[in-house]
């Protein structure tokens, strides 16, 4: 049975808010009877209202010995028999009031739901279509034997595991790496089940049983994750854990050196640890509620408390550290051709495509308004890619014919995107290669910032567990600053890590694909990226990222770890009340009524003080007016127009390492007719209007004091370079040393404007919603 079935065993659903409306209806007619003289039925109302309280109590009590814990209802229940047995109704009706307040606000804060595998299971195909000769029969996938050769169409789910065997298969196994990217498998390599068909249908030899297959593994996986996840203990409950024998043991003195059950039982009413009882669930509840006005949903209050003191942060990188999504890194075009020219033809034959990268190809086009053409003849090669004809000549966007001759330039491409860890998608024109499309899962923006406010609040160590490759996970390991980057890992081995993780310290884990719902199962704390992410992961964790940004996570922790501390202070501070309380008590200086109406204060102490859980930590992020935002808005799109620009400066720099012709040096006039119209524009703008419009929210003006440098060194390139040029129109050709210095400047200025670009997107861009 699952432990976390296992220990609500005792609870009704329900019971919380009809406690809390029962106490309350006996209190007040009590009070109503009490000041219309009734005071014998007012005696009864309260007594009723303290009967109601102790029987749910009592039930509260065996499921905490149930699961070997003497928890803060204990005190409760012994302070309502107290007051039955010494005929302090009143007392009573006020304690049980208090418990059922605290116990609905709990109830309120704990809505954990089921760790169910609905999307994993959905995702599981059912059937088969077996080969047999020359016939193909659909049969249970339960029913498939190692060496039966099944066929997969298009867009079907590989139902077992199994080696391809005949045409190459193109394959999206997302769901089990999180890798968005399609790979191509030939004849003789092996298939995991649960991947999907991107390409046209093959044929697998199965190797394994259905039962015995990767994607049974990973649903088995997550089941034994969520069972083994013990349930998190109260904050009350640790704290009542020396609270309770203390109050006991004072009692307990009081009764012995005075003779008098009265003085145990008041000094059992100041003890009832309502501080606990009511200000941790209220700063809970506090914190709760302000992570929902974020984007972030907490399925259990539990899960605030154990992320307020996570240590430990475990983040899948595919759609958590970076966009999930292949977008254009670079467009590189063959002599002659320009890369404008290359991405609007590539992108006019891709329109028709369904493949992933063909949607990135013409997203970057029609982002960078280039108006498309409509191809004849469009059509779909399975594992090659797109193909069309366009102005008479016939076009491909694709892999390139293995023993086609490759020029310079095509081995740089293919080195630089060995390099960048990138895909290509090339461009081919009546055979010939004459472009390339260089595409790569970018990081997100908010990622660096995200990392430094988790080490801020408290994390001490942040890893990367990703199925991706070595290469380009090491790559935004390093520019991230994590402690330790884990590549190449399967859902098993995601799972083996985070429980070694959460050995050592409170661990959460963050991920966004199905293949990731076994591991945020087995952490103290799970957290999805649900925007986009698949349910699978959403139903496995406690915590949930609505909006598609993984600062959030940044967010919730700074939420969590504040209301935490507002609690912990609420509870301390109450108990410290309490005890001065109970020492009065005890001493006989303060009957049963009065002790619990003097509680009731101290309650309203302390739950005004849990409230501030509510109000925003203006440290945690900057407030930004709505005309700032509107800038960065502004100012972040304009980036995205500028895209060409940079790949005009690299492509200029190219064209003068590979001639000097006329046609390099137009290229670099080109490249300074774009700086003077639309680049330094732009730089001026933001040093002018979006950098003064920052200083207030980052603190003044020295906060933007880099990126003005940067401004600075990008506008003496610019200048620089358009020395060269008039040089060039006066001597005629560049003499070699002045060549290597225009060259050194257009690849320092590439350079320095990646840089700065990412800087601005990662440090002021990401500030804004």
């Amino acid at each position: 049975m699952n432990h976390a079935l296992r220990t609500r065993s005792f609870r009704l659903p329900g019971t919380e808010p009809a406690l809390l409306a029962a106490t309350t209806a006996a209190l007040t007619a009590g009070a109503v009877a009490w000041l219309l003289g009734a005071r014998d039925l007012a005696d009864l109302c309260w007594a009723l209202g303290t009967v109601a309280a102790v029987v749910p109590a009592v039930a509260w009590v065996l499921e905490a010995l149930h699961r070997r814990q003497a928890g803060v209802d204990l005190i409760a229940v012994v302070a309502l028999g107290g007051t039955l047995a010494v005929g302090e109704y009143l007392a009573g009706a006020l304690i049980a009031l208090m418990l059922a307040t605290g116990r609905t606000l709990e109830s309120v804060a704990q809505r954990r739901a089921s760790r169910d595998l609905r999307a994993l299971l959905e995702h599981a195909p059912r059937t088969a279509r077996r080969r047999t000769g020359a016939e193909v029969h659909t049969v249970p996938s339960a029913d498939v034997v190692p060496g039966d050769l099944l066929v997969v169409g298009p867009g079907e789910v590989v139902p077992v595991d199994g080696r391809v065997a005949g045409d190459p298969a193109v394959l999206d196994e997302s769901v089990l790496t999180g890798e968005p990217l399609t790979v191509r498998r030939p004849a003789g390599e092996p298939v995991r089940s649960g991947v999907v068909n991107a390409g046209g249908a093959f044929e697998i030899r199965a190797t394994a049983t259905e039962r015995d297959s990767t994607y049974a593994g990973i649903v088995r996986l997550a089941r034994q994750a969520g069972a083994e996840s013990a349930p998190v203990v109260r904050l009350a409950d640790r704290y009542a854990a020396w609270f309770l024998p203390l109050s006991l043991v004072t009692a307990g003195l009081a009764w012995l050196v005075s003779g008098s059950a009265v003085r145990a039982v008041a000094v059992l009413v100041v003890a009832t640890p309502c501080p606990l009882l009511l200000a941790a669930p209220v700063a809970v509840v506090s914190g709760l509620s302000r992570t929902s006005r974020l984007g972030v949903v907490v399925r259990d209050g539990g899960a605030l408390e154990a992320l307020g003191r996570a240590r430990t942060l475990l983040l899948d990188k595919t759609g958590t550290l970076t966009e999930g999504r292949p977008r254009v890194l670079d467009v590189v075009a063959a002599p002659g051709w320009q890369s404008s020219q290359v991405l609007r033809l590539a992108a006019s034959i891709d329109q028709y495509s369904p493949h992933v990268l063909a949607h990135a190809v013409v997203d970057a086009a029609r982002e960078r308004g280039l108006r498309l053409s409509v191809p004849a003849d469009a059509s779909e090669v399975p594992g090659r890619g797109a193909a069309g004809t366009l102005a008479a000549r016939r076009m491909t966007v694709g892999r390139l014919d293995t023993a086609a001759e490759r020029p310079d330039w095509v081995r740089g491409v293919d080195n630089r995107a060995l390099l960048d860890g990138a895909a290509v998608a090339w461009l081919s024109v009546d055979g010939r290669p004459v472009g390339a499309v260089l595409l790569h899962d970018t990081m997100r923006p908010d990622a660096p910032r995200t990392l430094r406010r988790l080490r801020a609040a408290g994390v001490g160590r942040l890893v990367m567990l990703t199925g991706d490759r070595p290469e380009p996970a090491l790559e935004v390991g390093a520019v991230l600053g994590l402690d330790e980057v884990r590549a190449g890992l399967t859902p098993a081995d995601k799972v083996t890590v985070v429980r070694a993780e959460r050995a050592r310290a409170v661990t959460v884990m963050v991920g966004d694909g199905v293949n990731d719902a076994p591991a945020l199962a087995a952490a103290d704390i799970g957290v999805a990226m649900g925007a986009r992410g698949a349910t699978a992961s959403s139903e496995a964790a406690d915590i949930v990222l609505t909006t598609d940004r993984v600062d959030r996570l940044a967010d919730a922790v700074a939420v969590a770890v504040r209301s935490r501390r507002i609690a912990v202070q609420s509870a301390l501070g109450g108990m410290a009340l309490s005890l001065a309380a109970m020492a009065v008590a005890a001493a006989g200086l303060l009957p049963p009524a009065v002790g619990a109406l003097l509680q009731e204060g101290i309650d309203v102490v302390v739950i005004l003080n849990a409230l501030r859980a509510l109000g925003d930590d203006r440290a945690a992020r900057p407030a930004l007016r709505p005309s700032t935002t509107a800038l960065i808005h502004r100012f972040a799109a304009e980036h995205d127009d500028l895209r060409d620009v940079l790949e005009a400066v690299r492509s200029a720099a190219d064209r003068l390492s590979a001639g000097t012709g006329p046609e390099s040096l137009a290229a670099v006039a080109e490249v300074h007719r774009l700086l003077t119209e639309r680049l330094l524009p732009h730089e001026y703008a933001e040093e002018h209007e979006l950098y003064p419009a920052l200083a207030p929210a980052l603190g003044g003006p020295e906060a933007t004091v880099t990126m003005s440098r940067a401004h600075a060194e990008i506008e003496r390139l610019a200048r620089r370079i358009a020395t060269h040029l008039a040089l060039a129109g006066k001597a005629g050709p560049l003499p070699p040393e002045q060549l290597d210095d225009l060259r050194a400047c257009l690849y320092g200025l590439h350079t320095v404007l990646r840089l700065h670009f990412t800087q601005e997107e990662e440090n002021y861009f990401s500030l804004a919603p």
